[in-house]
């Protein structure tokens, strides 16, 4: 078959979306498909083209058995909601003349990643001028996730925005996404359930089975022998609401066997790093971005995973960096509504993580004390994991269903 695979975000990015979207272009390739990828160049979650890319040229490339085609787009340093915009539009525009240009190559499936949802006109016409299947997938509702964390737009700009979005997904022959929760609100935007598929991001379980502590690695971080850690690893965004953590920080400065990690990058992180430095937390730690390789060794070296998200955030973005904690068997705090994916998660499988309420410090250090007293390795989050989150059974059944 024939794939062209569609998205913003592709490897070799280590976080987020950019990674699953790298394992599933790859996976389909070792199972003999011809793959092709329209993406941009690396950029996340740096906000920064990364070393040998350009912003303003095309690239074509071949890696590991896929081909792979770089569209130029516009990256701002400190990504405001506008910029934000403009970055969406920018990759929609430049893209749109490497997808159509795909009509010579027929492909007989087309999987758009959303975000951008503005990349859709033109993955709908390239299927329907191929006699493609169009499979639209949600990682992250957009339109949601800009109006539920106060980023503003009149009444009426809300309504065609919204309105814009269901007539898209509608137009879709499959629309797919993360979680229950996620698939619920698909629904409620009118797609119909039998062109509903649930595509959770998976783990390679087996890299996180039994995995130690790893003490060296800690110290190479910054983390002194013999300290508790208080984990948060991946993008340091606006979503997230991280101030969180120094919060508690602050709240723990009497409790000298705790480091609170920060490790990541993103647009957030300076002002992080300011705070810090200005308050005097010598008990957080900031550390870059690790290579893949050492993500399993990282997850088990803490005591406390700290999955922390804005409330209004926890339905439209669904924090990737959880199906690896729960692999690895990690204690996680998620601070979610209990009406929410997350929230329902934490209710249908009792121990997997302990859930506590968005922006509250006072929750959070509650939380903390709580997974402080757990055994070291979660069962619970094994066992889940092992059952729902294996990549080769979550993308074999994807393929059998689209």
């Amino acid at each position: 078959m024939k794939i062209l695979l569609y998205g913003i975000n592709y490897s070799p990015e280590l976080t987020g979306i950019g990674k699953y979207s790298g394992e599933q272009a790859r996976w389909l390739a070792s199972k003999g498909h011809a793959v092709r990828v329209v993406t941009a160049p690396p950029y996340y979650p740096q906000w920064q083209v990364g070393e040998g890319y350009s912003a303003w040229r095309f690239r074509t490339e071949q890696v590991d058995g896929v081909t792979v085609v770089r569209c130029p787009l516009y990256v701002p340093r400190k990504p405001t909601a506008l910029k934000r915009l403009l970055h969406l539009i920018s990759f929609s525009a430049s893209s749109c003349l490497a997808v159509l240009a795909q009509l010579r190559w027929k492909p007989d499936l087309v999987i758009l990643v959303v975000p951008t949802l503005f990349c859709a006109p033109q993955a709908l016409l390239l299927a329907r001028l191929c006699g493609a299947k169009s499979v639209l997938h949600i990682q992250d509702y957009e339109v949601d996730a800009m109006f539920g964390l106060g980023l503003g737009g009149s009444p009426l700009l809300r309504r065609l925005a919204w309105g814009v979005e269901r007539g898209l997904l509608r137009r879709f022959d499959r629309v797919s996404t993360i979680s229950s929760g996620m698939l619920e609100k698909a629904a409620g935007k009118g797609v119909e359930a039998q062109r509903l598929l649930f595509f959770p991001n998976w783990s390679e379980t087996k890299r996180f089975l039994d995995v130690p502590r790893n003490s060296g690695l800690l110290e190479r971080l910054g983390v002194p022998a013999g300290k508790r850690v208080l984990l948060y690893s991946g993008n340091i965004g606006e979503k997230q609401g991280l101030e969180l953590i120094l919060d508690a920080a602050q709240a723990h400065v009497h409790r000298p066997e705790l480091v609170f990690l920060i490790v990541g990058q993103g647009a957030g992180q300076a002002r992080l790093l300011q705070r810090a430095h200005s308050e005097g937390l010598h008990n957080v730690v900031f550390a870059p971005l690790q290579a893949y390789e050492d993500l399993p060794a990282l997850l088990a070296s803490a005591d406390v995973h700290l999955v922390i998200q804005k409330r209004g955030a926890a339905d439209s973005v669904l924090p990737s960096k959880l199906t690896n904690i729960l692999a690895v068997g990690g204690n996680a705090i998620i601070t979610a509504d209990p009406d929410t994916t997350l929230g329902r998660l934490c209710d249908e499988h009792p121990g997997i993580a302990v859930r506590v309420e968005p922006e509250s410090v006072s929750a959070l250090n509650a939380g903390i004390e709580r997974v402080l007293a757990l055994p070291v390795r979660n069962v619970v989050a094994l066992n889940y994991a092992a059952d729902f989150l294996d990549k080769e059974r979550v993308l074999q059944r994807f393929m059998a269903q689209v």
